[in-house]
């Protein structure tokens, strides 16, 4: 579901092809700003789609083959260069996908903006945008999409490192469930260290994960995710690993954590 390394390596040639072609005070916008920003999208980018770019009131739209042009009325968005690029800043571009995008989409989106990475990229500065400034931005934003926006802020939380770990804690609150902690550390009853959980129910024990592809891409990896279930499990924990199934039947997920809520004495 996320935008995959190559396909952002082609969204990048595209938009370096065009750049000579970029007017005056013009820049990467919407869709496109989200990409480059690598935003986990519901959606990879398609060679055959259009560019998104923008310039300010009162200049009009940018229109050329290959390009949806955008007039930014925003007095508060700003440009950053993304890879040396001109580009709608963090804050502006989540705003402008609130026009178009489902509201949980929007926060798994939000969370990834910032997100300060545990391990982060030596190249990236992290985060694209703190809290409180995107918090700022939305109080001061009246335009498209700004009921969502808010509404989708609320729901916003720090820690979390993947869309699917947004979108099932989403699954898990809406059903009326407890809200898990978002990658905490996890320590035993005898203090025995056991490593981050996902999202972790503490009270009842219950460990959710979302499993994704690591077990075919990086065996090093996923035996470390393997010995660490193991320790929540000698410690008495109950783990339920979501695959990507789960995201497309979210009412198969919301029962699995409901049962395992249960059984270890949650009542709604």
């Amino acid at each position: 579901m996320r935008s995959s390394g190559g396909s952002r390596d082609t969204l990048l040639s595209f938009c370096r092809a065009y750049e000579p072609r970029l007017g005056a005070g013009q820049f990467f916008s919407h869709w496109t700003a989200a990409q480059l920003w690598r935003a986990p999208l519901p959606y990879e980018f398609d060679p055959t789609e259009n560019l998104h770019v923008a310039t300010r009131a009162p200049h009009r739209a940018p229109r050329s083959r290959f390009i949806t042009g955008h007039q930014v009325t925003d007095p508060l968005a700003s440009v950053r260069l993304r890879f040396g690029l001109p580009t709608a800043d963090p804050a502006t571009t989540w705003l402008q996908l609130a026009r178009t995008l489902g509201e949980a989409n929007l926060v798994a989106v939000a969370d990834h903006l910032v997100l300060t990475p545990v391990y982060p990229e030596p190249t990236e500065l992290r985060p694209y945008v703190t809290l409180d400034e995107l918090s700022s931005r939305v109080a001061a934003y009246s335009g498209p999409g700004s009921r969502r926006a808010a509404a989708a802020l609320e729901r916003v939380r720090l820690g979390v490192e993947s869309r699917p770990e947004t979108l099932v804690r989403l699954m898990i609150v809406d059903a009326g469930m407890p809200e898990p902690e978002i990658n905490p550390e996890v320590w035993s009853d005898d203090g025995e260290w056991l490593g981050r959980g996902d999202m972790v129910l503490r009270r009842w024990k219950v460990l959710v994960e979302y499993d994704g592809d690591q077990h075919r891409t990086n065996t090093a990896q996923y035996e470390k995710d393997m010995a660490r279930r193991e320790r929540f499990r000698q410690a008495h924990w109950n783990g339920v690993y979501i695959r990507k199934r789960g995201l497309r039947y979210p009412a198969e997920t919301v029962e699995r954590v409901r049962t395992a809520l249960l059984r270890a004495g949650w009542r709604p």
